[in-house]
């Protein structure tokens, strides 16, 4: 094997464990909720956090690889991602893996542009780059999408911490090879770093997704101090881009309306994606009883049509154009979701399975028709400026996902569940806030009324996750018909 090969399956090795920490945690929902005795809100923190923190940190990320040459970037990012998996894996509290996970991001947000880069660097030859970088998305795709069976199976044999113990072997080897098969590559140390700048981003991000978070159980003067606070940072962001010398992000390619409307795509198709699968991984552990594996394969055709969806959504884009295609993409999304909705899992169970697939060749046509409105709206000198803005659209659509499905989740739950008369009353509020914590009160009571309990649980969380669903169905129409009338027919390229 040449060294270049060589060094891309290091590449593909380092990113593999990066794309399966988005979704992993997925089907562990219950056996964390369980373990860790989390509250609904701590349990959502735990998942999305991994993304929120990525989408602000990538681009800074990139350019500190400029500075200091991909493998320097790569071997920093590795050995942090590796301390983080085990500090994940020995958590015991809620807030340690929390930070774990914070912790994680960092990691990831640096592997992430050093891989890209290795890429870049490595292959010279256009066709042999173009195949590379396919096998790069391929792996990443794939993590993704099939990280809840991952976790499914260690859940199955292991303790929960296996998830992340997984990673620390890998890394270990990746480093060892990578120092002695990377070249070291010279950098360039006045390259603008932009940190300060995504701080900010991230600390606003977070803070108003933590306000929203703490409205939705009863909201406070604090709730709304730092909600503001939040937004005002947010603002101060967006003015800093629009009068920097150097942004962190390129704003002006915003007053684009395909690029524009390439990343509201973006955002919504990866919300539905991640929101989905969370959703539908506590409804087969926590209401049909499946074991975290069962569950996982459970949802195997919707991994399935993901990975399968690239090809096919290329050719209906050369063939009917971006707005046909992205449109058709939503309303397909709206229509897949309107039907899982009204499905019994187990009753229906190939019904269930017609509409995941649907939903995941749906969901990858509009992610892939949201990259070509992007890409295909720039100048070849936008296009690194572009990527990244796209790169950030993905990220931030994994995380507020988790954030949205979970929040309407969580207001459905607490207003559809019919407490039983004789629930003691210093129980009543853990068990109207999600049906984990209904099933860790349910083991402080009477055998009788622990099982009117859960099924009182059980019941409202079905009724909440079709409510959850109908309301994303009607999203998406709602942005189909944006869609059909935001996209020209003929994509024009922005100058520049």
């Amino acid at each position: 094997m040449s060294r270049k090969w060589l060094i891309l399956a290091i590449v593909v090795l380092i990113y593999l464990p990066v794309s399966i920490d988005a979704t992993v945690l997925h089907v562990a929902t219950p056996t964390l909720s369980e373990s860790l005795s989390l509250s609904a809100n701590e349990l959502l923190w735990i998942i999305d956090i991994y993304s929120l923190v990525m989408a602000g940190l990538i681009l800074p990320m990139g350019a500190l690889g400029d500075r200091i040459g991909f493998k320097r970037l790569m071997i920093i990012g590795g050995i942090l991602f590796g301390l983080a998996s085990l500090a994940a894996a020995f958590s015991s509290t809620a807030w340690a893996l929390i930070g774990s996970r914070a912790l994680l991001a960092v990691g990831a947000a640096m592997i992430l542009p050093a891989t890209l880069s290795a890429v870049r660097n490595t292959f010279l030859d256009e066709k042999q780059r173009n195949f590379a970088l396919g096998i790069w998305a391929t792996v990443g795709g794939g993590g993704a999408a099939f990280g809840p069976l991952v976790g499914g199976f260690l859940l199955e044999h292991f303790h929960w911490g296996a998830v992340f113990l997984i990673n620390v072997p890998i890394v270990l080897f990746v480093l060892v090879l990578a120092a002695y098969v990377v070249p070291k590559q010279a950098g360039q140390p006045k390259q603008s770093l932009n940190l300060l700048q995504a701080i900010v981003l991230v600390v606003a991000i977070l803070s108003m997704i933590y306000a929203i978070k703490s409205a939705m159980h009863g909201g406070s003067i604090g709730a709304i101090l730092i909600f503001v606070v939040g937004l005002g940072l947010l603002i101060g962001f967006v003015r800093k881009q629009l009068t920097s010398t150097s942004p962190m992000i390129d704003i002006q390619l915003f007053k684009h309306p395909v690029i524009a409307t390439g990343v509201v795509m973006a955002i919504v198709s990866m919300m539905a994606l991640v929101g989905f699968e969370l959703l539908i991984s506590q409804e087969l552990q926590f209401v049909y009883q499946l074991s975290p594996l069962a569950a996982g394969a459970f949802i195997l055709p919707f991994m399935v049509a993901i990975s399968l969806g690239g090809p096919i959504a290329s050719l209906l884009v050369n063939r009917y154009g971006l707005r046909s295609v992205a449109s058709f993409g939503m309303l397909m999304s709206a229509i897949s979701l309107w039907g899982l909705a009204n499905t019994d899992f187990m009753q229906a169970q190939i019904q269930a399975w017609a509409w995941m697939v649907v939903l995941g060749l749906s969901v990858e046509i509009a992610l892939l028709a949201s990259t070509s409105a992007i890409m295909s709206s720039v100048p070849p000198s936008k296009a690194t400026a572009a990527g990244a803005i796209e790169g950030m659209a993905y990220e931030l659509g994994a995380g507020l996902g988790i954030a949205f499905f979970g929040l309407m989740l969580s207001w459905f739950y607490a207003n559809s569940i019919v407490i039983p008369s004789n629930l003691p009353h210093h129980l009543l509020e853990q068990t109207s806030s999600s049906i984990g914590e209904a099933i860790q009160a349910s083991k402080q009571l009477q055998p009788v009324v622990a099982e009117n309990v859960i099924q009182a649980a059980k019941q409202a969380f079905s009724q909440s996750h079709r409510s959850v669903l109908t309301v994303a169905a009607f999203l998406f129409l709602v942005l189909t018909i944006f869609i059909w009338f935001a996209l020209p027919k003929k994509v024009v390229t922005v100058e520049g």
